[in-house]
């Protein structure tokens, strides 16, 4: 492959003008939302000295993820989702507006905080299906794994800027600041969303309200294997395995007897391995289950690396390869989850990998604490490296038993699912209880 049929891969998502207009309205937004994750934790340490209530407000913000979540798939699924996804983004533009005034007024309390960090959380149980789901419908089911690329590289990309300006920010005039510079931000994903060509998209046609549509979601992904067993492997993972921001300052000041800014150089070892690893997915990755359980495996490999590290040198080298296996996981389960399910029922299926792979913090973060308070953070990491080599022993396990296919699908088109054979309409094999599922390669 030459050095221009490369790049073309790498970026083949960008050359769509709506995702072009929609990622640079995000790279600003996923800035200013870093800003504010730090300086809403400053400004509750600045109010109360108290790690616990930091943890009550983090809490407060996706505890509703986990709660209410999947019905948020279903209003995203019933709902024009670029017209949502406007509304939602306001929403949140406007609720940083308010911590902003609150802040720089002097009038903030503990309450006002906890009470917008829930507001929040609940926003997201609505914007985080509409927002994934979305995406298929603007790039199409060709360019969507490079699409979910592209938007993780974005999202670490802004890891490593956002906590940086924040500190700056914060040091010049205050947390105030950061969260009004935040409330700004959410201008550019917004217009971006309202100059988007509408004829250009591919909008799954809203199903409309009507009861049941929680349980025919659920009774959906039950019945459609590769979506069943990746979402089981999305939620072990996320519940055990991505809690870096449980086990990583236990690492840096009691394993390698380091202080904050060990934490930050470690923090960015892993954004910046992400940031080359989702360059490289977008690139040259596949997406469906197999793949999923390769990456897996790679994830669980490069925690165990990071787990035994001697000293703080090589532990930046095996969180950057943690970083890289990392963003593969997430991109390899979001996309195969999408080509997978019918336009339909799409939002609900992206419900619940929110909840798999977000609302599952309130259940494993204090797992993974406990474990790394009482015998240290290497414990910690080993306890994540455990739960990705679970995943794929058990989603490799279950592929050869389904005998999942590797033929490519047209996924995304009306009456295609995952248990469908491109062209054919829906089919199930039931002789012994078997079903032929396909598990999509898309770019390879």
């Amino acid at each position: 492959m030459t050095a221009a049929e490369l790049r073309r891969d790498t970026f083949s998502s960008l050359r769509n003008l709506n995702y072009r207009r929609y990622a640079s309205g995000q790279a600003i937004s996923l800035i200013g939302t870093w800003m504010q994750q730090v300086a809403q934790s400053w400004l509750v340490l600045q109010l109360t000295g108290s790690a616990t209530d930091l943890g009550v407000v983090v809490a407060l913000q996706t505890l509703p993820v986990l709660l209410l979540g999947p019905y948020g798939g279903v209003v995203a699924d019933q709902m024009d989702k670029r017209k949502l996804m406007i509304g939602l983004q306001s929403m949140m533009g406007t609720l940083a507006l308010a911590l902003g005034l609150l802040t720089v007024t002097h009038n903030v309390t503990l309450w006002e905080v906890e009470v917008l960090a829930l507001l929040l959380g609940l926003n997201n149980c609505f914007e985080n299906p509409a927002r994934q789901s979305f995406v298929l419908e603007m790039v199409g089911p060709d360019d969507l794994r490079n699409a979910i690329s592209i938007n993780s590289v974005l999202v670490n990309a802004a890891r490593a800027i956002g906590p940086g300006v924040a500190g700056i920010v914060i040091a010049a005039g205050g947390t105030g600041l950061c969260f009004l510079l935040n409330a700004a931000s959410f201008a550019a994903v917004v217009v971006s969303l309202m100059r988007l060509d509408v004829s250009a998209l591919h909008p799954a046609k809203p199903t409309g309200r009507g009861p049941g549509q929680l349980r025919q979601g659920l009774a959906y992904v039950r019945r459609t294997p590769v979506l069943a067993l990746t979402l089981l492997m999305m939620g072990l993972i996320g519940c055990f395995a991505w809690e870096f921001q449980v086990s990583l300052p236990v690492m840096a000041s009691r394993t390698f007897s380091s202080g904050s800014a060990a934490y930050g150089f470690m923090t960015a070892a892993m954004g910046a391995g992400a940031v080359v690893g989702g360059l490289w997915v977008a690139a040259r990755g596949t997406t469906g289950l197999p793949a999923l359980v390769r990456s897996s495996v790679a994830f669980g490999l490069a925690m165990l690396a990071a787990t035994v590290a001697p000293d703080l040198i090589t532990e930046l080298v095996a969180l950057a390869l943690v970083g890289a296996a990392g963003v593969s996981v997430m991109s390899k389960g979001n996309s195969t989850l999408q080509l997978n399910s019918e336009p339909t029922m799409r939002g609900r299926v992206m419900a619940l990998w929110a909840v798999a792979f977000m609302g599952s913090t309130p259940i494993g973060g204090p797992i993974v604490g406990a474990v790394a308070e009482n015998f240290g953070g290497r414990a910690g990491l080993a306890v994540g490296a455990v739960a990705c080599l679970l995943a794929a022993l058990l989603g490799g396990l279950a592929a050869r038993r389904l005998r999942l296919s590797t033929a490519p699908l047209r996924a995304g088109e009306p009456g295609v699912d995952s248990v469908a054979e491109a062209g054919a309409g829906k089919t199930r094999a039931v002789d012994a209880g078997a079903v032929e599922a396909g598990a999509v390669e898309a770019g390879a």
